[in-house]
């Protein structure tokens, strides 16, 4: 986002102002969901997966960094359609790399997909 108002200067506010929006969004739901599935992590019920990374919290579902990899990127290529070789290529890449790190389940990643992309495109009708 820092680079987008660098880039764009007073253009940039809008949109930044709405990734931080749904940002915020995102995230208030995704810690509530956290907090009500309570699902364990593939890693700890898989125990030949081995874990290259610690997790940033106990539970799985949903994929955070997915979640908001494609909330972002749906607000972002709405200003800045321009964006999308790199924006797709880096939210298909963070979507995958929760899998291949072992820390989601295919469900978590495809559910926090599905919630970034509706909280992204509920905040255009507000």
């Amino acid at each position: 986002m820092l680079l987008l108002l660098l880039w764009d200067r007073e253009r940039a506010a809008l949109p930044v102002l709405h990734m931080g929006a749904v940002g915020l969004s995102c995230t208030l739901l995704y810690k509530w969901l956290k907090a009500k599935t309570l699902r364990p992590r593939p890693y700890e019920f898989y125990r030949g997966i081995v874990l290259s990374v610690p997790p940033l919290d106990k539970f799985s579902f949903p994929s955070g960094h997915t979640l908001h990899a494609v909330a972002f990127t749906i607000v972002a290529l709405a200003y800045y359609p321009l964006l999308a070789f790199i924006l797709v290529p880096f939210t298909l890449l963070a979507a995958v790399s929760r899998l291949v790190l072992g820390l989601h389940y295919p469900t978590d990643v495809l559910a926090g997909a599905l919630i970034g992309a509706t909280v992204a495109s509920l905040s255009f009708g507000l």
